[in-house]
């Protein structure tokens, strides 16, 4: 266990300790692309639900019930747990019941066969709640593995990595496992468990190297951790005023990730259903998201370290924005190719892409958030604030999911899009009353307040 220190004491952690961290993105990935964005989506909607439009629409609806409903659990939960453990130095332990609970219920949606809509729904809520706020818990680790000048590049190299293990998982289920069809269920309903074992195996190396940071604190008299966790939640409420720019920034992330929680969840549904696209292309699409999301988190990562976080964060969205503007018009932009160029492009592979500046924009604009948030979180208050960031993060995935699902049961998919697009929008015009300067100075003021009280 770590002994107290301020930000700017902060070592760099050994390379095994942030290789270590870094494989929780690399295991947890195969979830996030297996279960809520290539296979698991496709098969819930149109196998598990139905294949008629009519069940389209429902099929997208509890989708994104579902999965608002888990982040509503993580926004009611997430700050409270950080708060218990920061004052307990028990990161480790709650990472570790939130992988354990995700491993259990993803393996259980094996059993999930078509028809069974309710017992799909109830498993993917809790798969799902357990795998977002183990998000919460890893982006604790960063502000203690490195100095602030550092941050960028180590959230670029989990986010890269991430995107590695995701293209393994994926691929191999893609390859042995086969398409999300009623002919092949017996099949792909491995997906579950195969996505379980795979986060299983590939998170070891994180409760093995890294170490607890922080220095448990006694428990008073009369009190227990929930009391704690929900006092100490109370007083970072108070003192929000010390920490605007956070504020600030936390309001940006909420409309930037709703979009980004939109694109995750519907893209490879819209492949399907508004682009109807044929199977080697949407292979093609998963291979080149993964190839340059991980190019992006890992070079913006670089990038942001020399440029600022927040100029990186909001390049970032400007990227998504342009982007979800090209899915929206795929079709018009086809046609507009084929006349001007004399050509015969097929609008699957316009799309193919536009999913190259997607990519592009996954990894770096999330990496780029969590940076800024671990450069403006004071050491005694990492896990507090990231459960904040969790909060913002999924809260933004009930509203941008229930509201897509929403729109798009009354307008149609596509044109529910441009909803996503005026998210980016209106996040980038929020950031740009971020001061990023005085984040970090206000994360500093707090540290050495902290420091002084305890010397």
């Amino acid at each position: 266990m770590r002994s107290a220190r301020t930000r700017n004491t902060t070592k760099r952690a050994p390379k095994k300790e942030i290789f270590g961290w870094a494989m929780f993105d690399f295991a947890n990935q195969a979830y996030t692309l297996l279960i809520i964005t290539v296979i698991f989506p496709v098969l819930f909607t149109t196998v598990i639900v139905g294949d008629s439009e009519d069940q389209y629409r429902l099929g997208n609806l509890l989708w994104s019930v579902a999965l608002s409903i888990s982040y509503l659990m993580v926004v009611l939960s997430g700050p409270v747990f950080g708060a218990i453990m920061d004052f307990s130095a028990a990161k480790k332990r709650f990472l570790f019941y939130s992988y354990i609970l995700t491993i259990i219920s993803t393996t259980m949606l094996y059993f999930v066969e078509p028809g069974m809509i309710i017992l799909g729904v109830i498993l993917l809520i809790i798969s799902n709640f357990a795998y977002s706020i183990g998000e919460n818990f890893i982006a604790a680790f960063l502000p203690s593995l490195g100095p602030p000048d550092d941050l960028g590049k180590i959230s670029g190299f989990g986010w890269a990595l991430g995107y590695v293990g995701g293209l393994l998982s994926a691929g191999f289920v893609i390859v042995f496992l086969g398409d999300a069809t009623a002919e092949n269920f017996d099949r792909i309903r491995w997906v579950g468990p195969f996505a379980a074992v795979f986060f299983m195996l590939a998170a070891i190396p994180t409760f093995t190297w890294v170490k607890e940071p922080g220095i448990k604190q006694t428990l008073p008299a009369g009190e227990t951790f929930a009391s704690i966790g929900f006092k100490r939640l109370g007083k970072t409420i108070s003192e929000i005023g010390d920490f605007r720019d956070l504020a600030i920034f936390l309001v940006s992330v909420f409309f930037a990730m709703a979009g980004i929680y939109i694109i995750i969840t519907f893209a490879f549904i819209y492949g399907d259903q508004v682009v109807q696209w044929d199977e080697e292309v949407r292979i093609l699409m998963f291979v080149v998201v993964q190839i340059t999301a991980a190019l992006g988190a890992f070079l913006f990562g670089i990038i942001q370290d020399r440029i600022g976080a927040k100029i990186t964060y909001i390049v970032t969205l400007v990227m998504w924005f342009v982007g979800v503007t090209g899915i929206y018009g795929v079709i018009d932009i086809t046609q507009w190719l084929n006349n001007f160029l004399g050509t015969d492009f097929e609008e699957q592979y316009v799309f193919l892409y536009i999913g190259v500046i997607a990519g592009l924009s996954l990894g770096s604009s999330q990496s780029a958030s969590r940076a800024l948030v671990g450069l403006f979180s004071p050491q005694d208050k990492a896990a507090e604030f990231f459960g904040f960031w969790g909060l913002f993060n999924k809260l933004a995935g009930v509203f941008g999911i229930i509201g897509l699902g929403l729109l798009q049961a009354q307008f149609g998919l596509q044109k529910s899009v441009l909803f996503c697009a005026s998210l980016f929008i209106v996040a980038i015009i929020v950031c740009f009353f971020v001061n990023q300067r005085e984040g970090e100075m206000a994360a500093d003021r707090y540290d050495e307040k902290m420091q002084n009280q305890n010397s």
